[in-house]
């Protein structure tokens, strides 16, 4: 049996991997890769490593999870060094548990190399933080749920900063939920698209102008995006003061 690595090759540029997830990558064999990973990054593998796309993306074909498993295990039992190469964090949004049971019952030994997440990395490229004091004490980091009848999105708007994965043809609906469940209509929105690459692009609204389907056409259907809803997002005060939690400015 050789053993897995799944490792987290951050937003998308190649050189926001971990020095970690690098090295273990320059030793692999075999590379099981997302749809999202630049070909970049897989430049990091040595010229022998079979390299394998199992990548989801929303609205198109994708390798079935059952599937993906199976490979990883089986490409465990034929090689030394099998990497499991996913964007961003394995264990955000990673479907790393099914992975990681799927190796469990086949007794093959793994580790997990976290990567940069993509709330991260946007807050990087916006200059805005997650967190600021006065102004945002909580980050919920979410996926869209359509259910019916769905508190999903009464319970999100607790948070003060929201970060929404896979939400770019959601975005209206979101918005509407957001609004409907109390969050005022001029809170900043900022949208974030390929963060880290090349072919970044951000955009910046409000809940308002976004529930009213301005980012619809903006968006590009071929890139992942992410949606980050907060007054963290808010442009930044000139003379760098922020509002204390009674509302009164202060020193930053």
């Amino acid at each position: 049996m050789g053993k897995v690595y799944l490792i987290g090759a951050g937003p998308g540029a190649a050189d926001l991997i971990t020095v970690r997830g690098a090295r273990l990558l320059g030793s692999a064999d075999v590379v099981l890769h997302d749809a999202l990973v630049e070909p970049a990054m897989l430049d990091y593998a040595p010229s022998h490593a079979r390299r394998i796309a199992v990548g989801k993306r929303c609205g198109q074909l994708s390798t079935a999870q059952q599937f993906i498993n199976k490979q990883i295990v089986d490409a465990a039992r034929e090689h030394d060094v099998v990497v499991r190469l996913k964007g961003g964090d394995p264990m955000l949004f990673g479907r790393a548990d099914e992975e990681m049971r799927a190796l469990e019952a086949a007794g093959i030994e793994y580790d997990v190399v976290p990567g940069i997440t993509a709330a991260l990395a946007s807050a990087a490229s916006l200059k805005r933080s997650l967190t600021l004091r006065g102004v945002s004490r909580s980050v919920a980091l979410a996926t869209f749920s359509r259910a019916p009848g769905s508190e999903e999105i009464r319970e999100q708007v607790k948070a003060d900063s929201l970060v929404f994965y896979m939400g770019r043809d959601s975005g209206v609906e979101i918005a509407r939920q957001l609004i409907e469940a109390g969050r005022d209509i001029g809170t900043p929105v900022a949208i974030v698209e390929a963060c880290s690459t090349e072919r970044e692009r951000t955009l910046t609204l409000t809940l308002e102008r976004l529930a009213a389907g301005e980012a619809v056409g903006w968006v590009e259907t071929s890139q992942p995006s992410l949606l980050m809803i907060g007054e963290a997002f808010a442009a930044r005060l000139a003379d760098a003061e922020v509002r204390s939690a009674d509302g009164m400015l202060v020193a930053a």
